[in-house]
């Protein structure tokens, strides 16, 4: 099975823009063990809803330094999450809520780590029977008539980085709060044995910010038009 990175085009056949945020997040943090203070925005759940949370106004964009109470935040979430996903400092929840324009393609990837699609390419792309395509209801506000319904792509993280592409001498992730510490490697190589059971559509967990696609789902958009304003991408595996 080959794998695909999906990536923005540098010219755009359609206009289609927005900005916007999700309702809730995990706050950022600071580390007690490697002293970073950080916070991801790459990782969303927009499914998930945190009003029925005792305190959702505590779920925002915003740095708790008190550690433990993080911890805390994090754990009242994880009963409302896909199980095993690493919630770490930042994640988002709720739908995307803002401002957009424009006409938009089938598949929209404004910013690399956020995959939105029209609800009939969603329809069309899952009933090619392809598996992990997840599209939940965004709160996009445009500014004229009969406007698109796009949905929101919640992806499962899967899969990591091989080695060999990785820092030499990089000691691993932080013990206590995940932090990995590095930057994207110029040619990512991913581990094979880590997909095995990989969906079609997914968010590398190794690097969250990677949206990846397998064969089968690369054949099906390509066969369906939707690759305008995508560029898929090949990884090697090892």
């Amino acid at each position: 099975m080959k794998f695909y990175w999906l990536c923005d085009v540098a010219s755009r056949h359609f206009s289609g823009w927005y900005e916007a945020t999700h309702k809730w997040s995990l706050p950022g943090a600071h580390c007690p063990k490697c002293d970073a203070i950080w916070s991801t925005h790459v990782d969303a759940y927009p499914s998930v809803d945190l009003s029925v949370l005792p305190n959702p106004e505590k779920y925002a964009a915003r740095l708790e330094e008190d550690y433990a109470e993080f911890e805390r935040l994090r754990e009242q979430v994880r009963p409302l999450v896909p199980e095993g996903v690493p919630l770490w400092p930042g994640t988002e929840f709720g739908p995307l809520e803002g401002a957009a324009k424009g006409e938009f393609s089938p598949l929209v990837l404004c910013y690399p780590w956020t995959l939105l699609m029209k609800r009939e390419a969603v329809e069309r792309l899952q009933a090619e029977g392809l598996a992990g395509l997840k599209g939940c209801r965004t709160e996009l506000r445009f500014r004229k008539k009969n406007p698109p319904e796009l949905l929101e792509l919640e992806l499962s993280p899967l899969g990591q980085l091989h080695p060999d592409c990785l820092p030499e001498g990089w000691p691993g992730p932080c013990s206590k709060c995940g932090r990995s510490g590095f930057s994207l490697p110029e040619a990512p190589i991913l581990d094979a044995a880590s997909l095995s059971r990989a969906p079609d559509l997914f968010r590398l967990a190794g690097f969250l910010s990677l949206i990846i696609g397998t064969e089968r789902f690369v054949e099906a958009a390509r066969r369906l038009g939707y690759e305008k304003d995508l560029v898929f991408r090949e990884l090697p595996l090892k």
